[in-house]
């Protein structure tokens, strides 16, 4: 790729150039007749410079400045139009898991070789998934099968399922206890409520539901230092707070006056930021974990799925519609906008994996153009 400053000259010369035919057409007499006119018109030209090296950092300048580089693609020819949802890791294993929501797969990925080694098939419409590496199994939720799957490690062999109600999606997992905190029921179950259902996969069942007064929840923040659990009901614009010790809902916290359908969320446990993404307004929002308060917010990208906090570098990873947007958190109420890098349609399923140093977007299928999976290198 071209450097920015070469395409700075460039566009340099190709502005100067024009100027010079236009005038050069223009007699003597005419050029001083329109002195100020010329003057006016290499403002015009600086201007459409000024516009047009705007658009740069979108795309040329994006790949040599921007947090992430793109260093590899995995073609994925063999699916259908249709969106994915959450990768997960097992790093032991060197693989990277993906939801292919409306291929009915799940794409595993050797993530040394940056290849697809392997497609679990028997699924209706796959949404989030925890990898086991002690126990060396998968579980999946698979929302339209209204379950948990489980498969072997190894073989990818289905080996049992746990039942939930229908629309499973959203998940969390808690390391510790070995316990997977499932969204499922609502909207598509034509209830008003939604439950949060406690699964132990230590023995492959539901030890509790956990309901919800809402027929839309969407993603789960899990703290590691404490024992809250930070889920965005959506369907009320509030996010809400659960106790992980006893199950129970303690409090919810409504969003700023204004914004609805809180769809991401994501946790900096060391300076006590929520970070909440809207769909409307789109908005990357800031709240203090300890009492909702709002910090600040800031423009954020259409169409958002995935959000990821770097506590290594201090950034915010936010996927949408044919845009990655990076946050730079200068001290923890001060944010702004460090890229925007160029996308795809819909590709707003992403991950972040700091032990890898890489950052997963996956790319679905649209017109012509196959889906993928892009492998970008955090930068510093």
């Amino acid at each position: 790729m071209h450097s920015a400053a070469a395409v700075l000259n460039v566009l340099s010369g190709l502005f100067s150039a024009g100027l010079r035919r236009h005038l050069g057409s223009i007699t003597l007499g005419q050029r001083c007749a329109r002195g100020a006119s010329s003057r006016n018109l290499r403002m015009k030209f600086r201007l459409a410079g000024v516009f047009i090296i705007g658009l740069f950092p979108v795309s040329l300048m994006a790949q040599e400045q921007a947090p992430l580089k793109l260093v590899d693609t995995i073609a994925l020819p063999e699916l259908k139009d249709g969106d994915f949802d959450h990768f997960t890791v097992d790093l032991d294993g060197h693989r990277l898991f993906l939801n292919a929501e409306e291929n009915g797969k799940v794409l595993v990925f050797d993530t040394s070789t940056n290849k697809l080694i392997h497609t679990i098939a028997d699924l209706k419409a796959p949404h989030s998934a925890v990898y086991r590496s002690d126990s060396r199994k998968l579980f999946v939720v698979d929302g339209d099968d209204s379950a948990v799957k489980i498969y072997n490690g190894d073989t990818y062999q289905f080996i049992g399922q746990v039942k939930l109600e229908i629309d499973a999606d959203s998940m969390a997992y808690d390391s510790d206890t070995r316990y997977m905190y499932v969204v499922n029921g609502g909207r598509a179950a034509h209830t008003q409520f939604s439950y949060i259902s406690v699964i132990d996969t230590n023995e492959a069942r539901k030890i509790k539901d956990i309901k919800i007064d809402s027929s839309q929840v969407e993603s789960i923040g899990l703290e590691r230092s404490g024992h809250r659990l930070f889920c965005n009901i959506t369907g009320k614009n509030a996010v809400g707070i659960l106790d992980r010790t006893n199950g129970t809902l303690v409090t919810t916290w409504p969003l700023p006056p204004g914004n609805k359908r809180n769809v991401a969320v994501a946790l900096d446990e060391t300076n006590h930021r929520l970070f909440v993404v809207t769909a409307d307004p789109a908005l990357l929002i800031v709240l203090n974990s300890d009492d909702g308060k709002l910090v600040t917010s800031l423009p954020a990208v259409a169409k958002v799925d995935d959000m990821a906090y770097d506590s290594g570098h201090k950034r915010i990873y936010i996927s949408g519609d044919q845009f990655i947007e990076v946050f730079q958190q200068k001290d923890a109420n001060t944010y702004t906008l460090l890229a925007k890098i160029l996308g795809s349609f819909r590709a707003k399923t992403a991950v972040l994996v700091p032990e890898l140093n890489r950052y997963y977007l996956a790319v679905p299928k649209h017109g012509a153009k196959s889906a993928e999976v892009r492998v970008y290198e955090v930068q510093p």
